[in-house]
C-alpha cells in the first residue's frame, strides 16, 4: 500500500483516504462518492480496529460482509482496499500510542474510557500507511471528526479532512452499521433520537435558550420510548465540545442512546 502511494505521489495525483470498518451501507457509500470527486485515486481502508472497543462492547459481534464491501467498493470506482489483518497492525510488541486529549473527554469519550486512543492511533496508522492528501469522515460521528482533525493540526500531518453529512434511511434513523441489530419495535424507539432533536429545533426556533430545559425535554421524550436507555444528551460547543449553558450561537445538540443491544449515535446543530 505505501508503495502504491509513493508511486501515485511521484505522478502528481491527489490521493483520497476513505476509511471504515465495512458492512458498508448507503452512509460509506456517500463517503466513496464525495471522496471519488475529490482526487484522482480513491482508496478505501477496511479494518475492524479491536483497539477502539472496549471489554464489554461488540468487537466480535460488529456485522461483517467482506465480499459485499468489495463489490460495493469496485461499483464506487474506489482504486485501492486496504484490508489489512489485526496482527498486521498491532504485531507482537507493539507499544505506541496517539491520543488526543481534550476533545476525548466529552460526549462518548466519558463512557468510553479509551475508545478515542484506539480510534486515532489506528486513523495515525493508516494514514502514515496510505499517505493521502485528503480523507473523507462521516458528521455521524461528530465527536471523531473533532477529534481527527485535532490530531492532523497538533501532529503538521498535511491532510486535509473533509466531513460529510448524515446519510438517514427513509424514516429518518441515522444510517449505522448496528441498525442492524434492531428489532422492528425497538427500530420504532430509536426514531426518538431524531423526534427529540425536531423537538429541540422547535423549542430553539421558538426563543428557548435553556440548555438544560432543551436536554429535560429531549431526555424525556426519548424515555418515553421503550427498549431505549440514554447515555447522554449534550449541547455543546462544536469546535471544542464543551457544555454550553446558553444558546447564543449555533450549537451542537449531541445524542447517544442504548435501543436494545445497539448503541446509537445522532447530532444535529441547533
Amino acid at each position: 500500500m505505501q508503495e502504491a502511494s509513493e508511486r501515485w505521489r511521484n505522478n502528481a495525483e491527489i490521493i483520497v483516504l476513505v476509511p471504515t470498518m465495512g458492512f458498508l451501507h448507503e452512509g460509506h457509500l456517500e463517503l466513496l462518492r464525495v471522496g471519488r470527486e475529490k482526487g484522482d485515486k480513491l482508496i478505501m481502508s477496511l479494518f475492524v480496529n479491536p483497539t477502539q472497543f472496549g471489554p464489554q462492547e461488540d468487537y466480535e459481534k460488529y456485522p461483517r460482509d467482506t465480499e459485499g464491501d468489495l463489490e460495493k467498493a469496485r461499483s464506487k470506482g474506489v482504486d485501492a482496499v486496504f484490508m489489512p489483518r489485526a496482527t498486521e497492525m498491532y504485531p507482537d510488541g507493539f507499544q505506541t500510542t496517539v491520543a488526543v486529549e481534550k476533545v476525548t473527554q466529552y460526549l462518548c469519550g466519558r463512557s468510553r474510557p479509551g475508545h478515542f486512543a484506539g480510534v486515532t492511533t489506528v486513523v495515525a496508522k493508516l494514514f502514515n500507511i496510505t499517505r493521502p492528501h485528503r480523507a473523507i469522515f462521516g458528521e455521524k460521528d461528530y465527536q471523531q471528526l473533532v477529534v481527527i482533525r485535532q490530531m492532523v493540526r497538533d501532529l503538521n500531518m498535511g491532510i486535509n479532512v473533509i466531513g460529510v453529512p448524515t446519510v438517514r434511511e427513509r424514516d429518518g434513523l441515522a444510517m449505522s452499521s448496528r441498525n442492524s441489530y434492531l428489532t422492528p419495535d425497538e427500530r420504532e424507539s430509536a426514531l426518538s433520537l431524531k423526534k427529540g432533536m425536531e423537538m429541540a429545533g422547535a423549542m430553539v426556533a421558538k426563543g428557548e435558550k435553556d440548555s438544560a430545559k432543551i436536554i429535560g425535554a429531549v431526555r424525556e421524550l426519548i424515555l418515553n420510548h421503550p427498549f431505549t436507555e440514554i447515555d447522554y444528551v449534550t449541547i455543546c460547543n462544536r469546535e471544542n465540545l464543551t457544555d454550553i449553558e446558553t444558546v447564543e450561537e449555533p450549537v451542537l445538540l449531541a445524542l447517544a442512546v442504548k435501543v436494545g443491544r445497539a448503541r446509537l449515535i445522532d447530532n444535529r446543530i441547533l
